[in-house]
């Protein structure tokens, strides 16, 4: 699930959860999880030779709709999934804006065309793009369809939730690019890294429980993860079990307290890495209600992925399989 879509989730949930966890607003300093892996350079790593796009072509739209693509000089991903993988497919030279949730090291020069998360058609148009990549989680609706409006090809893809949603959102976004051969040869280098990095995992024979916490300081957002958050997948496939899901928890989120945390009993808590920040990193995470009296926080068991990167669910996924094992287990390939 996008971060954008969890963040309007979140916002949607902040008076509950201001009564729900008391304060938690941010707090100085940043302690580093005890199992934290070697920080990495934020890039994407494109195909060896950049494809030359054929078309145009015609495809089918998550919405309904078939969308001509007849160039694509000048390209406009709406989230940092997107981005990922236009990027990969070696034609990040075509891309010509981001969004905020877009942090990788080769799209920072590029003009920002979301206020918060929330599409800027003006901004988007005055691009003159001639191809725009969105969600169905991509909002506002009103931007959308102005962009469509305008006359501009929009192709939405479905959210990207588990490891199964990968090879089909690299094909979609290929042959929407005129670039089917570089799509499986993306799809084909993301499965193998995959499957390396599953195999090397050393879980031991455990399944330790793993909690997804969706934390914003700043504004007092605490949201525990259920079995639609987008986390499962990857907690699954390191040999872990969702937290969430074996409490009986239902949906994406519900309000982090006391008694859902002592229901969940985590083994280990995973989090994105400003959410972590937000709260003045582990120390000021032990001190939301619950938090420390779980098995997670008794051993200050706590997995950190950077926020563009943990659910992206793209070319950049078996790394953060990698750095979730790692940190999980302290090892790993």
């Amino acid at each position: 699930m996008p971060v954008g879509l969890i963040r309007a989730r979140a916002l949607g949930l902040a008076l509950l959860l201001a009564t729900a966890v008391g304060c938690g607003g941010t707090a100085t300093g940043q302690a580093t999880p005890t199992t934290a892996a070697a920080a990495v350079p934020d890039r994407v790593e494109p195909l060896a030779a950049a494809p030359a796009p054929v078309l145009p072509v015609t495809v089918d739209s998550a919405d309904g709709r078939p969308v001509t693509v007849t160039s694509a000089e000048r390209i406009v991903p709406l989230n940092g999934s997107l981005a990922e993988l236009v990027f990969s497919l070696g034609l990040g030279s075509k891309v010509v804006a981001r969004d905020v949730s877009t942090t990788f090291e080769q799209a920072a020069a590029l003009p920002v065309i979301t206020q918060a998360h929330d599409v800027s058609a003006e901004g988007v148009l005055s691009l003159r793009p001639t191809l725009v990549l969105a969600d169905r989680s991509t909002g506002p609706a009103e931007a959308v369809a102005q962009i469509r409006a305008a006359g501009v090809p929009l192709v939405v893809l479905e959210d990207a939730k588990r490891l199964s949603d990968v090879d089909v959102r690299i094909a979609k976004v290929a042959a929407a690019l005129g670039v089917p051969d570089a799509g499986r040869q993306l799809t084909e280098r993301t499965a193998a890294r995959t499957a390396e990095v599953r195999a090397g995992i050393t879980a031991d024979g455990k399944h330790p429980k793993v909690a997804f916490l969706y934390l914003r300081g700043s504004a007092s957002v605490f949201l525990l993860g259920g079995p639609a958050s987008g986390a499962v997948s990857l907690i699954e496939a390191v040999g872990g079990t969702d937290a969430g899901t074996a409490a009986g928890l239902t949906g994406d989120f519900t309000p982090l307290t006391s008694e859902a945390l002592v229901k969940a009993a985590p083994d280990a808590l995973l989090v994105m890495g400003k959410g972590l920040d937000s709260v003045g990193g582990v120390d000021g995470l032990l001190k939301l209600p619950g938090v420390a009296q779980t098995p997670a926080g008794l051993d200050r068991r706590v997995v950190s992925v950077p926020d563009g990167e943990l659910l992206s669910y793209g070319p950049r996924t078996p790394e953060v399989l990698r750095s979730i094992a790692a940190q999980l287990y302290g090892s790993g390939k």
